[in-house]
């Protein structure tokens, strides 16, 4: 087993689901008392939002690269960013450091292209959903992901940045994005789901819509796995 390097705290919520998810993933694999070869660096949240908000993001990627190159330093073996939007920011990591970096848009499409579903609806931060840097890298798999109105938008951010990231998790926030869900694929077409913020999957799961769920944290967690214990993904 390899040593994971994980850049968390954006926001600790979800980082503690990757911390989890890892462990329960080698002991499954494994057995016995077997978990995962872990260095986390975990972020001060709070600084970041707000150079997501202002849009200084050359603030962000250079916090960014300075956690990678300290994880590469400790002995990490690669790179997994724990949040859907600093991916915006991979070219600060990649360029940093010389080890893999795992991105999770290309998982994600993996497991997309691997399914029924071409046409998924993405739920993330306004960020994600509204800037081409997310879609762009599924399309280059051949992934059409689709986002919500203008309104629907404004509800799932709001959501993730004053609920879910502060472990709040509301049935009436529960209740809305399914009807954003039902509403995509009513009106757009949508035949899947992307959570494709961290924190979505804190509200959401497979068992909440018809149709295929794809929660880019466990499909994360996965190829960190992969990579980590030298397996190799099915092929899609």
């Amino acid at each position: 087993m390899t040593t994971i390097g994980l850049i968390g705290g954006m926001s600790w919520e979800s980082t503690s689901v990757y911390y989890r998810l890892l462990n329960e993933g080698v002991r499954a694999r494994r057995g016995g008392l077997h978990s995962a070869d872990i260095l986390l660096h975990s972020l001060d949240f709070s600084p970041i939002a707000e150079m997501q908000a202002k849009g200084d993001w050359d603030a962000a990627g250079g916090m960014l690269a300075e956690s990678a190159r300290r994880l590469e330093r400790a002995g990490a073996s690669c790179i997994v960013l724990c949040t859907n939007t600093m991916h915006k920011l991979t070219e600060w990591i990649t360029g940093a450091t010389n080890v893999p970096f795992l991105h999770l848009a290309d998982v994600t499409a993996q497991a997309i292209r691997a399914s029924a579903s071409r046409r998924p609806l993405l739920l993330a931060t306004r960020f994600t959903m509204e800037q081409a840097f997310y879609r762009d890298r599924l399309a280059a798999h051949g992934v059409e992901a689709v986002v919500p109105g203008e309104a629907e938008r404004a509800d799932v951010h709001r959501i993730i940045y004053e609920e879910l990231c502060r472990g709040e998790i509301r049935p009436a926030s529960k209740a809305r994005h399914l009807a954003i869900i039902a509403a995509a694929a009513a009106s757009q077409g949508a035949d899947g789901v992307i959570l494709g913020c961290t924190e979505i999957g804190l509200l959401i799961s497979h068992a909440d819509t018809a149709l295929p769920v794809f929660d880019t944290t466990a499909l994360h967690v996965e190829a960190a796995l992969d990579f980590a214990l030298g397996a190799e993904r099915a092929a899609a």
